[in-house]
């Protein structure tokens, strides 16, 4: 498990986003932005509109997309505590 922050995926703030990798991590932000957009958070607004974009033109995006997971494949591995 890796983490990264809205503010790392192009967000404004600094809400941690966890996953077993990359596209754990993009999905758990699109769902932030449409939560905090939904709510009136404007300051979310232009990266949810980006967000949306990427969905919509996928091969248009390829670039964002393989930055972040190249940026999520250098990250640590976070601990795990079990048991």
């Amino acid at each position: 498990m890796k983490s990264m922050t809205c503010r790392d995926l192009g967000g404004p703030c600094d809400l941690v986003h966890t996953g077993k990798d990359a596209d754990e991590v993009i999905v758990a932000q699109d769902k932030h932005l449409k939560e905090v957009v939904k709510a009136g958070d404007e300051a979310h607004q232009q990266a949810r509109q980006e967000m949306k974009y990427r969905w919509m033109h996928p091969k248009k995006s390829l670039g964002w997309y393989n930055d972040v997971k190249e940026r999520y494949a250098a990250l640590p591995d976070e601990a795990t505590s079990e048991g």
